[in-house]
């Protein structure tokens, strides 16, 4: 029956290849159906399985996962193209099996959907699970965090694998108490950095103890509720870090782990947070140490992830949001930057983005910094402007303009930094609004 399957799909691959599509999800889909719902387990894995979960920057982590591996000599799968549900990582899988169903690579690295983790993990056995960051994202689809968090958490209680965590995010932290057995725990830490706060001004879930409902003390935040922690009732979050980053400079940007001095592309903390993450899975691998520096200094991300375009001479950065911590943190990187600034923020209300857009009454508009004037646009355009006018914003410089070219233009009419915040299905369309303001030298293309 598996090799039924397998032929089945690799039909349905080929086909879409030759129609000019990727088969990046509909192959796993029909073999989902076929399979009563368990596409993954008609494969032979036989090498070492990395998977990466996590609200924000799996896909950053990933990628840079890989080229330690990639630069180390060995053959590995990845599903780059982002496709990580069951159904993605199935039709990535039929691409590089044999007719057997057996994936042949000395590493199988992929970025997985949280709420997809016991899913694809029950099937295919996994050997290293590094965890990011828990937050509030598209509730329609995941439901509250908390459905989340336990879903994984009894993954964990049977996984013995290696479980690298985010040591400051207590959603993340408490799975290392999952399995009492498992002696392959490590988590990863940051020190402050020169924006870190004692009190907190984001939304934040991580207030109290999961284990015996204190509220938990913060030494200090580093944005929403990850920071250094600690419960007063049962001593959750004292463990020994695996991997510190430390004497974090933004300015640089620099930072410090093992002993080591690491020059990220990216002046961000969040990227500081993805690249210890990254410097952890080197050390449990056992990469050298040179791969590593040329991993974290080089990479960089695009497809609408901090990219960075230019209308004129004006320097424009876009980055996605899909939930209130991806625009806070855009938001944290923007009012950090010295200067004047202008912002524009697309919003569309799509399937695939949730229907509920009630999550920007989460984002903390009133601690903008120089911030001029806010262009908004997409299907949302009006709801997103209400909103930025009630955190107290002046309304006289808030712009509406829901055609996206138009907003375009509109944002490049002043001097000065530029950015811009998407949501999921108005990034790739800003991306292309801001190509065509380019490419037509500010001209407004009405065709």
């Amino acid at each position: 029956m598996k090799r039924l399957l397998i032929l089945i799909g690799k039909i349905i691959v080929k086909i879409l290849n030759l129609l000019g599509r990727n088969a990046g999800n509909l192959p796993g889909i029909i073999l989902w159906h076929l399979s009563g719902q368990k596409c993954c387990s008609i494969f032979k894995v036989d090498c070492p399985v990395i998977a990466v979960t996590g609200t924000n920057g799996k896909t950053s982590v990933t990628n840079c996962i890989a080229q330690l591996f990639e630069k180390s000599g060995k053959k590995i799968i990845i599903n780059r193209e982002g496709n990580n549900l069951d159904t993605g990582i199935c039709s990535l899988l039929l691409r590089h099996c044999d007719m057997s169903g057996r994936v042949k690579a000395d590493y199988l690295i992929l970025e997985t959907d949280e709420s997809h983790v016991p899913v694809v993990y029950s099937q295919i056995k996994l050997e290293t699970l590094v965890v990011l960051n828990f937050f509030r994202d598209q509730l329609d689809r995941n439901g509250e965090m908390e459905t989340l968090i336990q879903k994984i958490n009894g993954f964990c209680k049977t996984f013995d694998g290696n479980l690298i965590l985010n040591g400051d995010d207590p959603n993340t932290a408490r799975l290392g108490r999952a399995n009492p057995k498992n002696k392959k725990v490590k988590y990863f830490h940051a020190e402050p950095y020169a924006f870190a706060t004692t009190d907190i001004f984001e939304a934040s879930e991580g207030r109290f103890c999961p284990f015996c409902s204190e509220t938990l003390e913060y030494e200090y935040y580093q944005y929403s509720h990850i920071g250094k922690f600690i419960c007063r009732g049962c001593g959750f979050g004292d463990y020994k870090p695996y991997v510190t980053a430390s004497k974090i400079d933004l300015d640089k940007p620099v930072f410090m782990a093992d002993g080591h001095k690491y020059s990220p592309k990216l002046n961000s903390i969040y990227n500081v947070y993805n690249m210890t993450a990254v410097a952890s899975v080197s050390k449990l691998y056992r990469i050298k140490q040179s791969i590593t520096d040329s991993v974290i200094s080089t990479y960089t991300v695009n497809n609408g992830r901090m990219e960075t375009f230019m209308l004129g001479d004006r320097k424009t950065t876009l980055n996605l949001a899909k939930n209130p911590v991806g625009a806070n943190m855009t938001l944290r990187v923007m009012n950090e930057m010295k200067g004047e600034k202008e912002l524009l923020f697309v919003l569309n209300d799509n399937v695939a983005d949730g229907l509920d857009v009630s999550w920007i009454w989460d984002i903390n508009f009133s601690i903008f910094e120089r911030v001029t004037r806010v262009i908004t646009s997409g299907t949302r355009a009006y709801d997103i402007a209400v909103r930025i006018k009630c955190s107290g914003y002046d309304s006289s410089k808030i712009v509406v303009r829901p055609d996206l070219d138009e907003a375009v233009s509109e944002l490049a009419v002043t001097e000065g930094r530029k950015f811009v915040i998407a949501n999921y299905t108005a990034v790739q369309p800003t991306r292309q609004a801001l190509r065509r303001y380019s490419e037509n030298g500010g001209k407004h293309d009405e065709n």
